[in-house]
């Protein structure tokens, strides 16, 4: 009796995983937005146009994965120039939004205009 009820279990289970992966709700699994706490700063004389934005708790964050108005950023626009922007970083972006893209799927991490 037990037998039955574990191959029934199981049968159930994979029938789910298989019937997620079929009908393409897998596909978004691992692409996204990373969780960050960031906030907004203007430096001093500059245009309206530029923010930084600071990180100071979350998830490391590919800097190649970041764009701004201006198109994607490099690690030379995020102090470290690591690649990775961690805890404590600061992206200089151009425009007021930070956008977080992968694998075609996007994000706004922050808008400092709001």
């Amino acid at each position: 009796m037990i037998g039955v009820i574990l191959m029934v279990a199981i049968t159930v289970i994979l029938a789910a995983v298989i019937g997620t992966f079929v009908l393409g709700l897998g596909q978004n699994v691992g692409n996204q937005a990373p969780q960050a706490s960031l906030s907004c700063s203007q430096p001093p004389s500059s245009a309206n146009w530029t923010w930084n934005v600071t990180m100071s708790a979350g998830q490391n964050i590919t800097v190649s994965n970041l764009q701004d108005s201006g198109g994607q950023l490099s690690s030379g626009d995020v102090t470290g120039g690591t690649g990775t922007m961690t805890a404590g970083d600061t992206a200089m972006i151009n425009g007021s939004k930070l956008l977080w893209q992968k694998n075609g799927q996007s994000s706004i991490l922050k808008d400092c205009s709001a």
